[in-house]
């Protein structure tokens, strides 16, 4: 069998599909920086030449579908046979333990407890599992395709990597999710307890009290204004401007003659 580009057989064009497709059409996959630390561990390690025909076939639809579980993401690519190939790929699950001392380190810092209750990934979280000798990204990841390509990460393997980069941009969750950790038991683990829970009513369904009596806050405008004589007594002027301005001062405190308060003493 002549050997192609691909290793030991003959590389064909592959089926047309339509699968999913790379958001990204050109340069860099990968937007935040926890998908391009991903991107970035899988370029050092990886044959570019198969790291860059994987791009292409994540671009033009040859991933049919990707399915993550904890440890394992698993997916079909369409190549040159009619039948898709099975892409799997394993990475280390965190026990219990490991996820419980994770997630008290986590909520002592508060704000990385904050940015995560925000749906965001702290960019200090990675130094975090480290300190505890802990990976956040996986360092070795074993990779298996059904295609006779010998060489690991393959083309369709590639592809798969880069889809799945791109939905670390959607949901960062996913990245511990492969870890063995979803995004409910993790923030359920940091909500504070006894905290009052406040129910999110859309704003469309509040626009019929939005402006209600009652829902606004305390307006100083509306408020009586101070006598003259306090206001003498509080902001009084130079000299002996007090008579002259006096007519001033009643008019910025209420009409003239109104009783006031008495001295304070």
């Amino acid at each position: 069998m002549p050997v192609g580009k691909d290793g030991w057989f003959e590389a064909g064009k592959p089926l047309k599909a339509d699968g999913l497709r790379a958001r990204t059409q050109r340069g860099s996959i990968g937007s935040t920086w926890w998908s391009r630390r991903f991107i970035d561990i899988l370029e050092r390690v990886c044959d570019k030449g198969r790291l860059s025909r994987g791009r292409a076939y994540a671009r033009t639809g040859q991933v049919l579908d990707l399915d993550l579980a904890p440890g394992l993401v698993t997916a079909r690519v369409q190549g040159s046979r009619r039948e898709p190939y099975t892409v799997e790929i394993r990475i280390e699950v965190y026990g219990e333990a490991v996820w419980s001392m994770l997630e008290r380190v986590i909520a002592e810092q508060a704000v990385h407890r904050a940015r995560l209750l925000a749906g965001e990934m702290p960019t200090e979280i990675e130094e975090l599992f480290a300190a505890h000798g802990i990976d956040l990204f996986p360092r070795d990841l074993d990779l298996d395709c059904s295609c006779p390509d010998w060489s690991r990460p393959c083309k369709h393997v590639s592809a798969v990597l880069y889809l799945l980069a791109e939905s670390f941009d959607d949901d960062p969750f996913l990245v511990l999710a492969w870890r063995g950790r979803s995004k409910e038991e993790l923030l359920g683990s940091m909500e504070e307890p006894g905290a009052p829970v406040v129910e999110d009513v859309p704003f469309g369904e509040r626009l019929a009290d939005f402006y209600s009596p009652g829902a606004g806050v305390p307006r100083p405008e509306l408020r009586p204004p101070p006598p003259a004589g306090l206001l003498l007594r509080v902001h009084p002027p130079p000299g002996d401007l007090a008579h002259r301005l006096r007519p001033a001062y009643e008019a910025l405190g209420g009409k003239a003659g109104e009783e006031e308060p008495a001295e304070l003493v």
